[in-house]
């Protein structure tokens, strides 16, 4: 059984990109992942790419050839959120 990780991404015009606000493996990932579904943060679950983004530092900025890849993250997470509000 893998280990579970969850990193945290933030993006806002300020950056060229989403960056690494948060990550962890185990217990770290799941209090995460928890503060997430308390603020009602939709979580995508894909451990390619949190093996990729893993290996960032905090505050880092994701490569440029994670772009497309984290913008389909984005636009899943638009998708849930425009759901909710139409609830």
């Amino acid at each position: 059984m893998t280990r579970k990780r969850a990193i945290a991404l933030s993006y806002d015009e300020q950056h060229v990109a989403p960056i690494v606000v948060a990550k962890g493996e185990g217990a770290v990932a799941e209090r995460i992942i928890e503060k997430a579904k308390q603020y009602d943060v939709p979580v995508y679950e894909d451990e390619t790419l949190a093996v990729m983004l893993g290996q960032l530092q905090l505050n880092e900025t994701i490569p440029e050839e994670l772009y497309k890849v984290v913008a389909e993250v984005f636009a899943f997470i638009y998708q849930v959120e425009k759901k909710v509000e139409e609830r």
